[in-house]
Formats: structure tokens, C-alpha cells, sequence
């Protein structure tokens, strides 16, 4: 029976019910729009950068990453290259020749790290292809060429076809120079990353690094990308019991920020809701309160003719809570459809381009939204009632019958 009291109650003042009921659901839907979109730009920036960057695992000689010295090669390459490509959980892989060293042109030089790929390797485990602005990726026919970013080619005063010379030390400690021409200029749109390194091709950096030494068992880095980012603990593991000469560390090792963004996802989602429930909380004390005022001698009336304090209390706490169980609802349901768009549509950020550049942010925003978001925000809905519904419950069952009654 108090419930239905309740309902009914909530539709007496249709108008200012519907103000609240629309006021929550705006609420509900902006901080599932927030959240959205810092969903969105976390899990893009740790898609870029795994795609780019980092992947989801990388393997190194235990002494390579202290000063990143070219001699600490991982030994025996093409095995451990075979064993990895026997792991179910691993989608691809590159090898790389990797090394500090000087890129220098008539106009400037740049202290640079110098990656050697396999063309066809890197292209399974990184959107470097993808990421040409001008020019071309790795021509078979070509050799000595060099893939430069825009922004060091900028500041390296070079364009297509321009020379530039690298200098770096081979694993025998003596300094090597190596000329190469730009055979394409990409962007990744990470200005820190675009300006520190450039790619050549495999087998024209470990000839200049180990002349000597076949090419293939030449690789200070193995990059690995797995089918499952969650799989990238249990596969490290795998990998430190299956190659105990080798370092395996995830991306989340190698790049903690990664981490932090990842984990972050969930405390943004809390601190929206909480932030934009806390200002509703005000909204339904006030929409409550006025009810219980404009129907103080109705409630002395229902007390003086049997209705107990408790049940008073707990009507004024099922109108509160019966809005929030209206507008809960419309309110996910328009986040839901904000996702669905602007999920697959993105923001475009581009006005702001070289802001985002410094920080290694995609120009497009495409929004996401943990499912248990959703259930989050209902729930926050419920709770921000039923707090709000405390202080009017309280001041209906205070009056006095017989006061209440003489109330004009």
C-alpha cells in the first residue's frame, strides 16, 4: 500500500516531478557521456601505444635496457624467434636490430634510436605501414633506405630522397657511420616518439652492427603481439621459465603510465558520478522537502488518523526513490545510444592536434564504457535518493498531528 501512496503522490505535482525525473537523467547520462569519452582516450592512448610503441611484450638481454648498449644482443635469435611462433597466445612477432646513435644531415643532426626490421614482421605487430604520410614503406628493390618522421625530418631540414648519415657504435665498441636515403616520412602522431627514432631495414643495420654475423641471429628487441592483451602476465611468465637468458616484460613494465591509465578507467567513472551525484543530491532534497511543506496538513491529517511515523518516513523515501528508479533508466538508455554513435563516429580532435601530438593522443576520440558503468550509475542513482529522501522523511514524521492540521 505505501508504495502505491508513493507513486501516486509523485504524479500529484506532474511537473515539477517531470523537472527532476529530466534533471536526473541529464545527470546520469552526462556522467556516462564523461566517463565515455575518458574511456575512450585512455584505451586510445594505450592502443596507440602498444600499436606503435610498445606492444604487448618485449624481450631484451637482461644488461640491454640499463644503457641500451648494442653488444647485449639476445642470444640465439632465430631459436628463440622459433620458439615463440610455437605459442598459441602469440599473434606475431618482429625482430629487431636495435641501437643509440646520431642521425646527421648538411643542415642539423638529432640523437636518434635506430630500429632495423624485417618489413613484413614489423607490419604484423605495429601500424608503422599504416602511419606513412609520404612516400613509401620498405621497397624490396631498395636498399640503405631509411623511414624518417615528420617532425625529425622537419627538424633534420630533409624530404624524400634526402641523405642522412648515421652514426652509432657496432657491438664491437668502434663507431660505424651508415648513408641512407628517406625512402618515406610516417606519423604516429606521438611527437615524442616521431622525433627519437627512425626504422631501416633489418639486414642493412645488423651488417653495419655485426659484419661478421649472420643477419638473422642480429636482435637486441623481439616485439610480440598477442591475441589477448590479458594474456601478457601469464605469457611473460611463460616466456621467463622457457628462455631464462632472455628478459620478457609486458607493457605495462616497460611503460607504466600504461598502467596507470588503464587501472584509472574505473576511478574516473566513480569520480563523474560521484561529483555530478553529489550536485543531484540537492536537486531531490529540494523537490522532497517542498512536497512534504505543501502537504503538511495532508501528513498530520494521515498521522492523526492512524498512519504511523514509520510509515510516513517511509513514503516520503519511496517517492524519492521511485523518481530515481524513472529517470535511472532514461538516463542510461540515452548514455547507451550516446555510446552507440559516438562509439563508432568518434570525436574529432583535430583543432587541437599538436596539443594531443605532445602527449601521444589520438585526434579522434572514439568513446567506450565498461558495461558495469552502466550498473554503476544506476545504483549511484538509487543511493543519491534514498540520502536525499533522509532529511524530508525526517521532517514529515516530526510534525505534530494536531499543529499540522490547523496549518493553513
Amino acid at each position: 500500500m505505501i508504495p502505491i501512496i508513493a507513486w501516486r503522490n509523485i504524479w500529484r505535482s506532474r511537473t515539477r516531478s517531470l523537472v527532476v525525473i529530466g534533471a536526473i537523467a541529464i545527470g546520469v547520462w552526462a556522467a556516462l557521456f564523461m566517463t565515455g569519452f575518458a574511456t575512450g582516450m585512455a584505451r586510445g592512448y594505450v592502443r596507440a601505444a602498444v600499436d606503435n610503441i610498445v606492444s604487448h611484450v618485449q624481450l631484451h638481454h637482461p644488461e640491454f635496457k640499463k644503457d641500451y648498449d648494442a653488444k647485449f644482443m639476445i642470444d640465439n635469435t632465430s631459436s628463440v624467434v622459433e620458439q615463440l611462433r610455437q605459442l598459441d597466445q602469440i599473434k606475431a612477432l618482429s625482430a629487431r636490430a636495435v641501437v643509440n646513435g646520431m642521425a646527421s644531415t648538411p643542415k642539423g643532426a638529432r640523437g636518434v634510436q635506430i630500429k632495423g626490421v624485417d618489413p613484413e614482421q614489423e607490419a604484423s605487430v605495429t601500424t608503422l605501414r599504416e602511419k606513412i604520410v609520404e612516400g613509401n614503406y620498405f621497397q624490396p628493390e631498395r636498399r640503405n633506405e631509411v623511414l624518417v618522421s615528420s617532425a625529425l625530418a622537419e627538424r633534420l631540414h630533409v624530404k624524400m630522397r634526402s641523405k642522412i648519415v648515421l652514426t652509432f657504435q657496432e657491438i664491437s665498441g668502434e663507431l660505424t657511420t651508415g648513408a641512407f636515403r628517406v625512402g618515406g616520412i610516417f606519423d604516429t602522431g606521438n611527437k615524442p616518439f616521431d622525433e627519437t627514432h627512425i626504422f631501416v631495414e633489418h639486414a642493412d643495420l645488423a651488417a653495419l652492427l655485426a659484419p661478421n654475423s649472420p643477419a638473422d641471429e642480429i636482435a637486441q628487441e623481439v616485439a610480440v603481439l598477442l591475441n589477448d592483451p590479458r594474456s601478457a602476465d601469464a605469457v611473460r611468465d611463460t616466456l621467463r621459465q622457457l628462455l631464462p637468458g632472455v628478459m620478457p616484460e609486458t607493457y605495462h613494465e616497460i611503460s607504466p603510465d600504461l598502467e596507470m591509465y588503464e587501472s584509472q578507467i574505473n576511478t574516473v567513472s566513480f569520480i563523474y558520478l560521484g561529483i555530478i551525484m553529489l550536485a543531484l543530491v540537492f536537486g531531490i532534497v529540494n523537490t522532497m522537502l517542498m512536497a512534504v511543506l505543501e502537504r503538511y496538513r495532508e501528513i498530520g491529517m494521515l498521522m492523526a488518523i492512524g498512519m504511523n511515523k514509520t510509515r510516513v518516513f517511509f513514503m516520503i523515501v519511496f517517492e524519492a526513490l521511485m523518481l530515481g528508479l524513472v529517470a535511472a533508466p532514461l538516463g542510461m538508455l540515452l548514455g547507451w545510444v550516446s555510446m552507440l554513435y559516438l562509439g563508432s563516429r568518434g570525436i574529432n580532435l583535430s583543432a587541437y592536434s599538436e596539443s594531443l601530438r605532445l602527449y601521444g593522443l589520438e585526434q579522434i576520440i572514439y568513446f567506450e564504457l565498461p558495461t558495469e558503468v552502466y550498473w554503476q550509475a544506476g545504483t549511484f542513482v538509487m543511493i543519491t535518493a534514498l540520502i536525499a529522501s533522509l532529511y524530508p522523511a525526517w521532517k514529515a514524521v516530526s510534525l505534530r498531528p494536531v499543529e499540522a492540521i490547523r496549518k493553513i
